[in-house]
């Protein structure tokens, strides 16, 4: 299905293609519930993966999970690849790296508070304005104190100690209130109880590992297991657009390429923008914008075209569009606006078609060569080369056994912080401690095997610029490969900073591990100002 620099989606009266220059342009796939969207979702994925880009997915049923073994002899989907024109149509699995935020059914993903930043942790916990200002004033303690906030008790260890010194923190930073910072507590163990602890720590994510490649060249599926957190809608809205705005800031500038250097499908979109204030929904317009010069592709996975904000819509030049009900006037209104979105083709009516679509066809428009928007098509959507539906449990294991990541992120990492230093002063001098503060401050044929291949043990490359031994690098023991390898970055200027907060940038595991206190004190003392200076800013400019 790759080939001359597109992969088939699907044909009508002609051949449907993403132009893989243009992948990065950003999509939408859009539907009712059962109308084909997952096929839809899995079919891109596959494809994209055999064309050497590495996929970010979430699995909010289950379903994607079948992408990590190859389907089997269905004589139905083996007629339709024949009547599509798929010539090389054969079942096999994608070369798929399970996540899960609990560690359960994959990878651990974690990140540390800091780099969450305290727009995005306001966002997570529902504060009001008042209470997202008393967070920005523990972020700046912290900052000025010195205090590494990593961890979900070094949060709580930080908002403890601003309650402490509530009274010498007002005369500086403005009134801080004990009630507000006991709210922010008791918002914070409701998202405890939902499992979001486990979201922040160390060993903290490194984004090249989602931008792998076997050493087939075939780019890595990462597939969120997103059964569970979808139940915490908010917290899996905002572990998403914290992920797109770290690869914001961290990946290189790349300018055009000649296929994308990742893509980005984030389904169940509206939970990104319902109840989201306009502040969050401007800078998620920045992200989408920009990150297509990071070499980024971001493609929207929702019901209703609708449920996206006509800004972020418009930006979307690949879509793919499954039926929808019209019985009621809100529905109504959504198959108008859907259709108005594409080129029209003059052999139908678009509007009308959208209703009448049968399951596995869609309206498919993509940016043809030179960046026009193609003439809408009626299209059948090519079939999956990998299983339709879940993997047993035994199956899911014996992926990750294989994964190139393995034994990397499952053992947790705890490293004096935040609260073992404020425990320790406690310890030391039960006397009020007073905080730092400075004057003036403000707030068919089956592939077989594993699909990574096998080689000696190495030492893995990382975007802080540690070394690798040659273009391929192992991790306990299996080959993998970054597609391109990301080349060591700052933070991503204003816009990054504004969505993590500031900050410095996190430390690899290995180097975490060899630091000395020493070291790790001196370089807390370095980041200071910066840090400071950066949110001290980045708040002013929030607030207008």
């Amino acid at each position: 299905m790759a080939g001359g620099g597109s992969i088939l989606l699907g044909k009508g009266e002609r051949e449907v293609r993403l132009h893989l220059p243009l992948a990065n342009r950003h999509g939408l796939v859009a539907g009712a519930t059962g109308t084909g969207k997952t096929i839809t979702l899995q079919v891109m994925a596959e494809n994209l993966s055999r064309a050497g880009v590495p996929v970010f997915c979430a699995d909010v049923k289950g379903d994607l999970s079948g992408l990590a073994v190859p389907g089997t002899s269905n004589p139905k989907l083996e007629k339709r690849a024949a009547e599509l024109g798929v010539s090389d149509f054969a079942y096999e699995a994608a070369p798929v790296i399970f996540w899960d935020l609990f560690g359960r059914q994959g990878h651990p993903i974690r990140t540390t508070v800091s780099e969450m930043g305290p727009l995005l942790l306001a966002r997570l916990l529902e504060l009001n304005e008042a209470q997202e200002g008393v967070l920005n004033i523990a972020f700046k303690l912290a900052d000025e104190e010195g205090l590494l906030l990593l961890d979900f008790k070094d949060l709580t260890a930080i908002l403890q100690f601003v309650a402490e010194q509530a009274d010498r923190i007002t005369t500086t930073y403005g009134n801080v209130s004990k009630a507000t910072v006991g709210t922010i507590q008791r918002r914070l163990l409701t998202l405890e109880q939902q499992g979001g602890a486990h979201f922040f720590g160390e060993p903290a994510l490194e984004l090249e590992d989602l931008l792998l490649t076997t050493p087939d060249a075939r780019g890595a599926v990462n597939v969120l297991m997103a059964d569970q957190l979808i139940q915490s809608p908010r917290l899996y809205a905002t572990f998403l657009l914290w992920l797109l705005s770290e690869l914001f800031e961290e990946l290189p500038e790349v300018g055009d390429r000649d296929k994308p250097k990742l893509v980005f499908f984030f389904d169940e979109a509206h939970l990104l923008f319902k109840d989201a204030p306009k502040a969050l929904v401007e800078k998620v317009e920045q992200v989408v914008r920009l990150i297509r010069s990071k070499g980024v592709g971001v493609y929207f996975v929702t019901q209703n075209p609708l449920d996206l904000p006509s800004s972020v819509l418009g930006q979307l030049g690949n879509r793919v569009q499954h039926a929808l009900r019209a019985f009621t006037p809100l529905e109504q209104k959504a198959v108008r606006a859907a259709a108005e979105t594409f080129r029209p083709n003059p052999r139908f009516k678009t509007e009308a078609v959208i209703t009448e679509l049968a399951v596995g066809e869609a309206l498919v428009s993509t940016l043809e060569p030179g960046g026009v928007p193609g003439i809408v098509e009626r299209a059948r959507i090519c079939p999956p080369r990998s299983r339709i539906g879940p993997l047993t449990e035994e199956e899911r294991r014996a992926v990750i056994e294989q994964s190139p990541l393995l034994g990397k992120y499952e053992d947790p990492i705890d490293r004096e912080s935040a609260y073992e230093i404020l425990q320790g002063r406690a310890t030391r001098a039960p006397q009020q401690v007073e905080p730092h503060l400075p004057p003036g401050s403000g707030p068919a044929p089956t592939r077989s095997g594993s699909p990574w291949g096998t080689a000696p043990a190495g030492t893995a490359r990382r975007v802080g610029g540690a070394a690798a031994a040659g273009p391929e690098a192992s991790t306990g023991g299996r080959r993998w490969a970054l597609e391109p390898p990301p080349q060591p970055a700052g933070r991503g200027g204003i816009l990054g900073d504004i969505l993590t907060g500031g900050g410095g940038r996190r430390q690899g595991v290995a180097e975490a591990a060899a630091k000395t206190l020493a070291r790790t004190v001196s370089s807390q003392i370095g980041r200071q100002l910066g840090t400071a200076l950066v949110r001290g800013v980045l708040g002013s400019l929030l607030k207008r």
